[in-house]
């Protein structure tokens, strides 16, 4: 198919079939321009928003891991797909707030308003804000993560590299674009949703691949001189980024309407989408642990009095010293002032640290855990009030930048801000995620998504078995390796790893692996692994 050029509406493929999102018997080809009336990017980006909801991927989220299962503390848990509805309502707030602005620069043009906006000149130099694309990001931003969540996504990227021969590994981000890029389908005849270009930008969190990162020494680009989601391996490359090297081409397309953009930067309904994650993540979340008695008053209250009350003394505690005693109530907050600060000196002020970890403690330790939510009317009441006044706050702590720090984006949240959504993260980090609990089911999670993948690569390479396999998984492993020889054939400085014939069978194998597993929602993984291990593990 021939590809759509230009602006932000423009579409990968021109299609000529009727959609089910568009008004009856009105081609896609001929709307909306030949409709009158309708405006021509707010109805595309709706239609895009639409695809992602008919998703299939979409609906399997809601069987897919937020942040511990939800058999783990009951069934109150969040799930991806109620995190994605979420993080989509948050985003759909900030960015009206920003349209807003931009709409008040254009009036200021058009000469219907006597003062222009600073914000909103900003905005639309950048290549606007909207929000039905910044809804749509939100939806599709955790599409890619694969069973159990991010314990899914490290065990997958783990057993990719060192087991499966793709050096180049599994990233729920990349994954999430490759779905919307590749792997899911409208019932066409090219691949993908086939979003406008608006909408593929906007879910580019980290818009390089792993292998950019490759070789570029920590001597002359620090940690603190790096994007956000880089990281320091040197050997290895990012640790965070949003497409493979057989999706580049897509990303390159979707960003190319974007030429005030520099490279590595989000787009600013992206930078929208990633606030409103941090965000939703960091308060809508602690709904779930507070109504399932997770957070305990005395252990979180501790831990924040402690570092209060001693935090002149443990400043001057040698790393190794609080390292050592970090389950020593106050040590493992002041570790985290010092991650915040060796990482992002260029926000981080000890001085706002202590103000957020003073305003978290009153509000969650004090306050919201002062006592135990028993379903009530009125611990229902103080839950929803404490999200609502957390959401609201944060919302309206924003910071528009044109050019913004390398670890930051055009979008952000204000100093004070910022420090107090690290603290309420470290909330989750600490008192939720490290439970010794949650240790052993975990454990036996991760075994099950290794062998799922190393269980499907035998049954592929079995050359007297490998035709039974599912249909799906041998139609991409053939559609992989043949996108794998065209980037070695056009565009080989993307590639990692072996790249001789056999080797980029090897990758296309691999990927389509990934790409299969990564699809299962958390019980498909279950039935799954029985079936294909009798469920039995092997060492």
């Amino acid at each position: 198919m021939q590809g759509v050029g230009g602006g932000r509406e423009h579409r990968r493929y021109v299609e000529h079939v009727s959609s089910q999102h568009r008004p009856a018997g009105i081609a896609d080809s001929q709307w909306p321009a030949d409709v009158e009336g309708l405006s021509v990017e707010p109805q595309e980006y709706r239609v895009d928003l639409e695809r992602i909801r008919f998703s299939s991927y979409f609906a399997r989220l809601s069987d897919v891991t937020q942040v511990v299962p939800q058999t783990g503390v009951g069934p109150v848990m969040h799930n991806r797909l109620t995190h994605s509805l979420k993080v989509s309502a948050v985003a759909r707030v900030i960015a009206a707030q920003l349209a807003g602005r931009a709409a008040q620069h254009a009036e200021f043009m058009r000469g219907n308003r006597g003062e222009d906006d600073a914000i909103g000149a900003i905005i639309a130099r950048l290549g606007g804000c909207d929000t039905i694309v910044a809804q749509s990001a939100a939806h599709a931003h955790d599409l890619g993560h694969p069973p159990f969540g991010h314990l899914g996504e490290r065990v997958l990227d783990r057993v990719a590299r060192e087991r499966l021969g793709l050096a180049e590994g599994f990233e729920g981000n990349a994954q999430s674009f490759r779905i919307l890029t590749q792997l899911d389908t409208l019932g066409r005849d090219f691949p993908g949703l086939n979003l406008t270009a608006a909408t593929r930008a906007a879910t580019l969190k980290y818009p390089w691949t792993r292998g950019a990162w490759v070789g570029v020494p920590t001597s002359t680009r620090p940690a603190p001189d790096r994007p956000r989601g880089v990281g320091v391996d040197v050997a290895g490359g990012a640790e965070k980024f949003s497409v493979y090297a057989l999706d580049v081409a897509e990303m390159e397309t979707a960003l190319a309407p974007f030429g005030r953009i520099a490279d590595g930067v989000q787009t600013v309904e992206c930078a929208v989408m990633d606030l409103a994650d941090d965000i939703a993540y960091a308060v809508h979340d602690l709904d779930d642990f507070t109504r399932a008695g997770v957070l305990q008053q005395s252990s979180v209250a501790g831990e924040f009095r402690a570092w209060l009350d001693h935090a002149g003394a443990l400043a001057t505690e040698a790393d190794d010293a609080v390292a050592a005693e970090w389950r020593t109530p106050g040590r493992s907050l002041e570790l985290l002032w010092r991650r915040l600060h060796a990482k992002d000196s260029w926000i981080a002020d000890r001085d706002a640290f202590r103000a957020a970890v003073r305003r978290v403690s009153e509000e969650v330790g004090q306050t919201l855990l002062a006592a135990p939510y028993d379903g009530g009317i009125d611990s229902e009441r103080s839950v929803s009030d404490f999200t609502r006044r957390w959401i609201d706050h944060l919302r309206t702590s924003i910071v528009v930048e044109e050019s913004p720090h390398v670890r930051s984006g055009h979008v952000r949240l204000n100093t004070q801000a910022w420090h107090e959504v690290m603290v309420l993260k470290f909330v989750h980090a600490h008192f939720v995620l490290e439970r010794p609990e949650l240790a052993q089911p975990q454990r036996g999670r991760a075994k099950m998504v290794e062998q799922l993948a190393i269980g499907f690569d035998a049954w592929l390479a079995d050359p007297d078995d490998a035709g039974r396999a599912p249909r799906r998984l041998l139609e991409w492993a053939d559609e992989a390796t043949e996108a794998g020889f065209a980037v070695r054939r056009d565009r080989p400085e993307l590639l990692m790893g072996d790249t001789s014939d056999a080797g980029m069978r090897r990758q296309g194998r691999s990927r389509a692996i990934l790409d299969y597993v990564a699809s299962l929602s958390d019980q498909q993984a279950v039935t799954t692994y029985r079936a294909l291990t009798g469920g039995v593990t092997s060492e």
